[in-house]
């Protein structure tokens, strides 16, 4: 006879699973203190730079004529600064490899200032740029348009490909003065072309001095500027030559300048004002073409502020053509000063890191 079956219920237990080790965590980065990330939004936007495309639109707007409302010459201020600053966020997401590299104290990869938002910020500025366009002139989209596409452009492709970078971040300028006449009027009037002109030819040449004095970090980083490609004498040499072009493009551009569209005291402050920042120029000028040795970095720097100063006087000068020698003084004055003392105090620590983080300087290959 078969054992009776039991009732009794069999609780199979599961069997254990191996217990897998603990990934240990990672810390999490401490937020950076809000003074330290307003202090790199500031150095972002280089206040010793920033006054200068506004002066640039408003002589624009001054050379249109007429009497505009003074909302319409904010917007010729302020849509060109936008820009500017929207140019400097992009350009350092673009360059933050670069800037690792020979840069490493600003903002982006000192870690004061997230990649997400220096593209946000810039991103904002532009947006503002675009709507400021299409609330004073829908034609004047077109001038936003290729302003942004030129900041683009210049920051991701041409930067590091020789001249052609430079004459596109000097093109940019010469849109800011075209945009600030066509804030106060339809179009921009014919004889605002040659200052156009002008301002392209001169920052083409205050850049490529500007690539004089980051030569070194570029040949690291793979970029291959006038400098790295054919001298650091040779990309001087061409920019003095870019700079008196954009001299007497700019003095022909003052003669050219019909009688009806000036003040009575324009042309005679022009004249002074372009004088002035002519005698800057050689000033800037003539220690990188008189060196006689290799033409170092911080000698570079020195003549870039010295046209970071002086461009503020050539702005004025045009702003003189079509407003009158006090209104451009009135402008110039308090801008000329903030540029000068805010160079003093920032600009060297943004552009040179401390000494052990400095590239080593590498032979220059000579014309």
């Amino acid at each position: 006879m078969a054992a009776p079956r039991s009732t009794r219920r069999t609780h199979l237990r599961p069997r254990p699973r191996p217990r897998t080790p603990l990934r240990p965590r990672t810390p999490l980065r401490p937020r950076t203190p809000l003074p330290t990330r307003l202090l790199a939004h500031l150095q972002t936007w280089r206040p010793y730079t920033l006054w200068y495309p506004g002066l640039v639109g408003l002589a624009g707007a001054a050379l249109a004529g007429g009497d505009p409302p003074a909302r319409w010459l904010a917007v010729a201020w302020a849509a060109p600064t936008l820009g500017w600053v929207a140019g400097h966020y992009l350009g350092d997401w673009f360059d933050r490899r670069l800037d690792a590299i020979s840069k490493p104290q600003r903002p982006i990869p000192s870690g004061r200032l997230s990649p997400r938002a220096a593209v946000a910020a810039g991103l904002v500025c532009a947006t503002a740029m675009t709507g400021l366009a299409l609330w004073a002139n829908w034609r004047s989209l077109a001038v936003a348009a290729a302003a942004a596409a030129g900041i683009v452009a210049y920051s991701r492709v041409l930067k590091g490909r020789g001249l052609s970078g430079n004459v596109m971040r000097g093109a940019l300028t010469a849109l800011a003065l075209l945009f600030g006449a066509m804030a106060v009027q339809a179009w921009p009037p014919w004889h605002a072309l040659p200052f156009a002109l002008a301002f392209w030819a001169h920052d083409t040449a205050s850049n490529l001095v500007g690539t004089v004095r980051d030569v070194d970090g570029d040949r690291q980083g793979g970029y291959a500027t006038l400098p790295v490609r054919r001298g650091v004498r040779r990309a001087a040499y061409t920019a003095a030559a870019l700079y008196l072009a954009a001299l007497a493009m700019a003095a022909a551009a003052l003669a050219a300048t019909p009688s009806s569209a000036s003040p009575p005291d324009g042309p005679a402050g022009a004249a002074v004002l372009l004088a002035a920042a002519a005698g800057c120029g050689g000033c800037a000028f003539a220690p990188l073409l008189r060196s006689p040795g290799r033409i170092t970095a911080p000698r570079a720097l020195r003549a870039h502020q010295v046209l970071v100063a002086e461009r503020l006087v050539l702005a004025a000068a045009v702003l003189a053509t079509g407003a009158g020698a006090a209104p451009a003084l009135a402008v110039l004055v308090p801008c000329l000063a903030v540029s000068v003392v805010t160079q003093a105090r920032m600009r060297a620590a943004y552009e040179f890191p401390a000494p052990p983080h400095r590239p080593a300087p590498v032979p220059d290959p000579g014309p």
